[in-house]
């Protein structure tokens, strides 16, 4: 049976300098997050279209919901499979590509988990969950882009 999940947020854009979008340049790009019970995020456009670098962008926000959508499905896997993660990083990297126009898209997304679990005899079967993973994430499922990852995976007894 299909379940359905809301999730509702509100955006509000705060970058209005008194005369709104007169032109390109007349306006900031920044803008208010707020989703109920959590704290506000700020964020703007990226700074190579003109927002504040100091601020999250909806670039970052992707990325970091890829990566964190699957670390999520992987620790779920992991321990599902009684392999024990000690530690988990990702550097992860998306590559937006521009096109003709004013358009762009998210061509790749690559993920780089960085794992180190408690039995050296887990590796394999650790580093194979993160296909399994792939598959699962809500996220990366959404995409239009394919998600890859190149995941490093130790141990303590290494």
């Amino acid at each position: 049976m299909k379940k359905e999940h809301q999730y509702k947020t509100n955006l509000v854009w705060t970058g209005n300098k008194g005369s709104g979008t007169m032109d390109y340049r007349s306006y900031d790009r920044d803008f208010t997050i707020s989703i109920a019970d959590k704290p506000n995020i700020a964020g703007s456009s990226d700074s190579i279209f003109l927002g504040d670098k100091s601020k999250h962008n909806p670039e970052d926000f992707l990325v970091s919901s890829v990566s964190s959508c699957h670390m999520l499905w992987y620790l779920h896997l992991c321990a599902k499979n009684n392999i024990i993660v000690i530690e988990y990083k990702d550097n992860a990297l998306g590559i937006l590509t521009e096109e003709s126009g004013e358009s762009g898209r998210f061509t790749e997304i690559l993920l780089q988990p960085e794992v180190l679990i408690s039995d050296r005899s887990q590796k394999e079967l650790a580093n194979e969950l993160h296909i399994e993973a792939n598959k699962l994430c809500f996220i990366a499922n959404s995409l239009n882009c394919p998600v890859k990852h190149k995941a490093i995976c130790l141990a303590v007894n290494d």
